[in-house]
């Protein structure tokens, strides 16, 4: 099994939109595939189960989430119990994996765990109680199902994110070619090796996903040739900017599913064979 983390701690760079694009294509060659969302504005959720992962004020998050993952982690459902149940509660807790969470998108090979917009809130209890390794482990339960597990984070350096890296064999970061940036990116790359540093030796950074880039365009390529020249990993093949990402947002369907033979869609193609053969 295979896990990537999509991070970059700035927003609007396109996590969501390249970690469910990649994954589609993914279960589309057949490969078994799990997409774990856990960032609570929940794009990701969105993106492959439509409404039914869609909250509002009068409509809650879907369930089971990766909240309530979280929440069984720290032992809350337990609390709410009956003290003379607790011995059974701490055992039915602790017998369900990651899989009790799962639910399976409309495409072939496609699962998604849904986020929750209060998942933020569980942060300060989970790392105060040392859990940052939990996702890693139960993720080390699903090696048999899945090929390929592919995670969305928060636009943030937090125990979600650190819990993903941590988990993961490999970190995806989108950039989108914006000074703001390339700025930022020393400081993700050094929380990278911080990660890999303390607790995840095996972790590698495959590559700087570069998006909505505009080839014509002076400043993307000088942006880019840049990032080259100090020696950061840029992946060869690069996502252009394209209408066709909002329409396939608004119809839940990924590029593969909706445009396969569109420039966007086989741009993401190409960029899933590059980072398969690494």
């Amino acid at each position: 099994m295979r896990t990537r983390v999509v991070f970059n701690q700035k927003g609007g760079v396109g996590k969501s939109s390249i970690t469910v694009n990649l994954a589609a294509i993914s279960a589309h060659q057949g490969l078994k595939t799990l997409v774990i969302d856990l960032d609570p504005q929940a794009n990701s959720s969105q993106y492959l189960l439509g409404d039914d992962a869609t909250y509002s004020a009068d409509k809650p998050a879907l369930e089971p989430n990766i909240e309530n993952y979280f929440e069984e982690v720290l032992g809350t459902q337990q609390s709410k119990g009956l003290l003379g149940n607790a011995i059974g509660s701490i055992l039915k807790n602790r017998s369900k994996g990651l899989d009790s969470y799962v639910h399976q998108s409309p495409f072939k090979n496609l699962d998604v765990i849904p986020a929750s917009p209060s998942l933020g809130a569980l942060a300060y209890a989970l790392e105060s109680k040392h859990k940052i390794y939990k996702l890693r482990d139960a993720l080390q339960q699903l090696s048999g199902k899945y090929e390929r597990v592919f995670i969305d984070t928060p636009p943030a350096f937090n125990f979600f994110t650190l819990s993903a890296l941590i988990a993961s064999d490999r970190v995806l970061i989108p950039f989108d070619c914006d000074v703001f940036s390339k700025r930022a990116l020393q400081t993700l790359i050094e929380n990278v090796i911080e990660t890999q540093d303390d607790h995840n030796d095996g972790l590698e950074i495959e590559g700087i996903v570069v998006n909505q880039f505009q080839a014509q365009a002076k400043l993307p390529r000088e942006v880019v040739q840049q990032l080259k020249d100090e020696g950061l990993p840029v992946l060869e093949n690069m996502l252009p900017p394209s209408v066709l990402m909002k329409e396939s947002h608004h119809k839940n369907q990924p590029l593969v599913h909706l445009a396969a033979d569109h420039k966007l869609t086989q741009a993401y193609q190409s960029l899933f064979n590059e980072i398969e053969q690494k």
